[in-house]
């Protein structure tokens, strides 16, 4: 697949927000690609929020990915869905969703993009690429690492964790096709505002 934009959009409620306005917000701000990831929901608030982003996404030609859950992302009719380590198997995904749609998997090394990649996966996750973060994240995989995931794998690299409108031209320079922003994006004044201006940036 190839990415719609640098700029790789989650509506993630950690902050406070409700998840469907927030969607509403990163769309109507140019967002393209959006995520949808709702970790202590149920199964019932999940697929309403959903089925609500699906509609909002196919309107204004964005890309949705659900977080996680097949069961949801084929029921919303998203257009992928997005998995962790401790999801179901990369091929059993695969299975569910079908050749049309898009699978990502989160990796955080050479090993699990390459295995990524071999499994069919359509692109990868790779991080967390910086401490803190919305996970207070201790120690980041840096740029070498990207670098070192770039070599090996062809299909697109989504970086993410810790990642700001700073550092995110420098996170594409090393080899991101596109780069996922959560709490610089939901913890700014103006969502956005800053939502624009990453859109505006690029890696050069």
């Amino acid at each position: 697949m190839k990415m719609p934009s640098y700029f790789y959009a989650i509506a993630d409620p950690a902050a406070g927000h409700d998840p469907v306005d927030l969607a509403r917000t990163l769309l109507d701000a140019g967002a393209r690609i959006l995520q949808l990831r709702l970790k202590d929901a149920s199964g019932r608030d999940f697929l309403a929020a959903a089925v609500g982003i699906a509609r909002m996404c196919r309107e204004r030609g964005a890309v949705f990915i659900v977080n996680d859950r097949v069961d949801i992302a084929l029921l919303c009719e998203a257009d992928g869905v997005h998995l962790g380590q401790r999801d179901i198997p990369l091929d059993a995904a695969r299975r569910m969703m079908g050749s049309g749609k898009i699978v990502g998997v989160s990796t955080a090394s050479v090993e699990m993009a390459r295995a990524a990649e071999s499994g069919g996966a359509d692109y990868i996750g790779f991080g967390p690429m910086y401490p803190g973060g919305l996970k207070n994240i201790r120690n980041g995989q840096g740029l070498d690492n990207l670098r070192a995931v770039r070599a090996a794998v062809r299909i697109p690299i989504v970086a993410i964790g810790g990642i700001t409108e700073a550092t995110m031209p420098e996170v594409l320079r090393a080899g991101a096709d596109a780069a996922a922003i959560i709490t610089d994006v939901v913890r700014a004044p103006d969502i956005s505002a800053k939502v624009r201006s990453l859109l505006a940036l690029r890696s050069a």
